[in-house]
């Protein structure tokens, strides 16, 4: 049965049913190079569920780690919702939920030099909130410039391949 909403302009399915990305680390792609990626889900308190879907939140400078065979995030700020009276920490750390054997991977993976555990995005799957969270190396600059430059370079080829259609 699907779920209707009742919104000025019409009745539109309800978007918390599938999947729904909220919060992207753009910037992680550029930094780091994602070796792997994990599902995982995360712990949230009072109101933060509605400031996330919100998209009042922001996985900047955010990162995980394990710590006593649990996978904790840190660093990501959730603005508190404005219809609150709860007075949780913005940048608390947030517990991940995974598996054992996911964690134990996981711990294994980051013990190498260079690698660590770095947020790709925040979504809802089936109105549950979930966290992309993808084991990576960081990259060097001159990693970073090769990535621009091959990046224009395909801009640049495409634009040519327009102009030749049209």
């Amino acid at each position: 049965m699907l779920a209707v909403s009742k919104k000025a302009g019409g009745a539109k399915p309800d978007s918390r049913r599938g999947d729904q990305v909220v919060i992207t680390n753009r910037r992680a792609r550029h930094d780091y190079l994602v070796l792997d990626t994990w599902e995982c889900g995360i712990v949230l308190h009072g109101a933060e569920v509605k400031s996330i879907r919100d998209g009042r939140a922001n996985l900047q400078d955010s990162y995980a780690r394990v710590e006593d065979h649990e996978v904790w995030l840190h660093g990501m700020h959730v603005s508190p919702y404005a219809y609150s009276r709860g007075d949780l920490d913005p940048v608390r750390r947030r517990k991940l939920l995974l598996h054992h054997k996911e964690i134990a991977e996981l711990e294994r993976g980051t013990a190498e030099k260079g690698v660590t555990l770095v947020p790709m995005r925040v979504y809802f799957k089936d109105g549950r909130a979930k966290v992309e969270l993808a084991l990576a190396r960081g990259k060097k600059a001159y990693d970073k410039r090769q990535a621009l430059a091959e990046r224009d370079a395909k801009r640049e080829t495409e634009r040519a391949m327009k102009g030749v259609r049209d």
